[in-house]
């Protein structure tokens, strides 16, 4: 699978309370979240942000506290994922799990550059810059991680898994 849109430049350090602010933790409404995604990094981000679009970043994106409402903002959002140097470890476990794509690459995060057009090899893992072919490689997604992001998160592969049985 290939998924392909354009960047959005973020820095290090960016953590759950820039992805989606604690004042917004009282609806658990998809699209009202998608609204505030980034808002205080970026207070202009969700206006630029379509539908297929990545957000890139530097090191320990997702940091701060566990919630899972940054990575649902995000997909609600229609991104078609992050691409960062590194994750907090929570941030990539609960973004798998509310099915959003996460690419881990210190080199892609160090190199391209915002309003880019990039797309990525979901299955090997590359990532390439469409304007200057400049190819950057990351942790391919495991099939099972896969199909957890094809079945749209953990809850929603689980449901389907019970149903079919």
């Amino acid at each position: 699978m290939e998924l392909k849109g354009t960047v959005h430049r973020f820095g290090d350090d960016i953590n759950t309370d820039e992805i989606l602010p604690a004042r917004y933790l009282n609806t658990s409404d998809p699209q009202e979240l998608a609204r505030h995604a980034m808002e205080d990094a970026n207070p202009e981000f969700v206006r630029k942000a379509r539908p297929g679009d990545f957000v890139v970043a530097g090191k320990n994106f997702g940091c701060g506290s566990s919630r899972e409402h940054a990575p649902v903002a995000l997909k609600a959002l229609g991104l078609s994922g992050v691409i960062a140097a590194s994750f907090a470890r929570i941030f990539y476990r609960n973004a798998f799990n509310m099915g959003l794509a996460i690419f881990e690459s210190p080199q892609a995060a160090a190199e391209i550059r915002d309003g880019q057009e990039i797309s990525v090899d979901v299955d090997s893992g590359i990532i390439t810059a469409l304007g200057t072919g400049n190819q950057y490689p990351s942790q391919p997604i495991p099939p099972f991680m896969q199909e957890l992001l094809a079945d749209g998160g953990l809850m929603a592969h689980l449901k389907k898994h019970q149903e079919a049985n």
